[in-house]
This record gives C-alpha cells, sequence and structure tokens, in this order.
C-alpha cells in the first residue's frame, strides 16, 4: 500500500496581528474607563452648585433680617430720644413762662399780698391768683368797689402780655345767703366772677380767653370752722391756664 506524502505546513506569519487586536482592545477600553472616571457628572454637579447657592442665600438672608431689625430698632430709639428732648425743651419753656407769670402777678400785687389779701400760687394747672372778696366786694353785693379797679387794671396788664385762656371763679363761705338779687351762694359766687370778668374785659383782656364759674362753697380753702377762715375762703380765683392743660382741653373737645 503506497505511503501517503506527508503535508508541509507553511507558518502563519500574521499571527501577531491577533495579539495587537487584542491589546489595542485593552488599551481603548482601559481609555474609556479613565475618561468615564473623570468626565464631570453634570446633573450631580448642578445638584451641588444648587445647594451651595441656597445655602449661602439663606445665610445672607438671614444676616440682613438679623440686621434691619437692629437698624430699624436703633432709629426708633433715636426718633423717640429727638421727640423726647423735643418735648422736654417744651416743657421747660412752658414752665419758665409760667414762672414769669407768676413773678409778674406777685410783683404788682405784692402790697395786697403782705397784707394776706391776695397769693399767688403756681399749679399743676396754671398760675391761680387768689383775692380776696373783702377786697373787692361788700358784704353780700357782686358790685366792685372803686378801690378794686385800680388792682384789676395791674392784673389786666400782666394778663394782657399773654395769650393763655383764664378762669374766673366766685367762691364764698358756707353761710347761706337768700335775698332779693342772691337767692343762694350760687348766684352770688356766680355774679362776683361775672363782674372781675366785666373789669378785665374792659382793660383789653380778650373775651375769648375768658371763663366764669360760680362755685359758692363748694371748694374751700380751708374748713369753714372760724371767721378767719370763712373770711379767706370768701375769694375770687384767676387761674391763668398752662398751655398743656389748653391742649388737653383741645384733644378732648
Amino acid at each position: 500500500m503506497a505511503r501517503r506524502k506527508k503535508r508541509f505546513e507553511h507558518d502563519n506569519h500574521d499571527r501577531w496581528l491577533i495579539s495587537y487586536a487584542d491589546f489595542v482592545t485593552l488599551l481603548f477600553a482601559f481609555f474609556v474607563v479613565m475618561y468615564s472616571i473623570s468626565s464631570v457628572n453634570e446633573t450631580k454637579y448642578k445638584t451641588f452648585r444648587d445647594s451651595l447657592s441656597i445655602a449661602f442665600t439663606s445665610k445672607a438672608r438671614s444676616t440682613a433680617d438679623t440686621i434691619v431689625p437692629n437698624e430699624q430698632e436703633q432709629l426708633l430709639k433715636a426718633l423717640v430720644d429727638r421727640r423726647t428732648a423735643r418735648l422736654g425743651e417744651q416743657q421747660r419753656k412752658i414752665q419758665d413762662r409760667m414762672k414769669n407769670l407768676a413773678n409778674g402777678l406777685s410783683k404788682v400785687m405784692s402790697p395786697l399780698i403782705n397784707q394776706r389779701l391776695v397769693s399767688v400760687n403756681p399749679t399743676r394747672r396754671g398760675v391761680v391768683l387768689d383775692i380776696s372778696a373783702s377786697s373787692l366786694f361788700k358784704t353780700g353785693e357782686a358790685a366792685l368797689q372803686p378801690g378794686s379797679l385800680e388792682v384789676l387794671r395791674e392784673v389786666s396788664a400782666v394778663l394782657n402780655k399773654e395769650e393763655l385762656p383764664v378762669e374766673v371763679e366766685g367762691h364764698t363761705d358756707d353761710i347761706p345767703i337768700m335775698t332779693e338779687k342772691f337767692p343762694s351762694n350760687w348766684e352770688l359766687s356766680s355774679a362776683r366772677a361775672s363782674s372781675v370778668v366785666r373789669m378785665l374785659i374792659a382793660n383789653g383782656v380778650p373775651e375769648k380767653r375768658l371763663s366764669v364759674v360760680g362755685l359758692a362753697s363748694n371748694q374751700p380753702l380751708v374748713p369753714n370752722d372760724s371767721p378767719e377762715n370763712r373770711a379767706r375762703n370768701r375769694r375770687v380765683s384767676i387761674t391763668i391756664l398752662s398751655p398743656n392743660v389748653e391742649r388737653e382741653q383741645k384733644t378732648e373737645d
């Protein structure tokens, strides 16, 4: 039997291409992985950026909210201090004004003050000038005596230097009066106050500044327990109202 001839295979010199292709594939895969690691995730970056923005904005807003109330508080305090200082200055001027008025009345009334027929007293409502009824009227009468006219002229001269409201009050003691002209102390006290007001008007004090009140024996200075005290309670009170009282009355109206 004839022997088969042995086939000789030729060497494949292109096998290196397979290894090279595998190497290139691995290298490509390596660079893809590296790129994916190094690339920025836009979604995550945007989320992170928004979070930082909200955090810093909230902090800034919180700081602003803290600063603004402090500034408002300081501004309010400055306004209150300014208003307090202004009111204090106004009050000081009012006090000086009323003090000068009291001094002026005390000066012109000094002879009667020395005789204890007149007193000048600063009060919360204003300056009160109490004139004894005995220096103005006869007992049980409301017509001014001639000797009292000069006194009221001097009072009018002081009042004309101001533009403040003036209340004139008539007061009696507690002894009842019953005459045809004055059925009670109410009529007597009112008539006496009216006589003084008419005299003030005659000496230039504007009517619109004046008011008349008859109080009979309801506001005594001292108890009506002696002739001396009853004489003190029989009086005409002229009150020059402080600007504070005038402002309060306008507010109430």
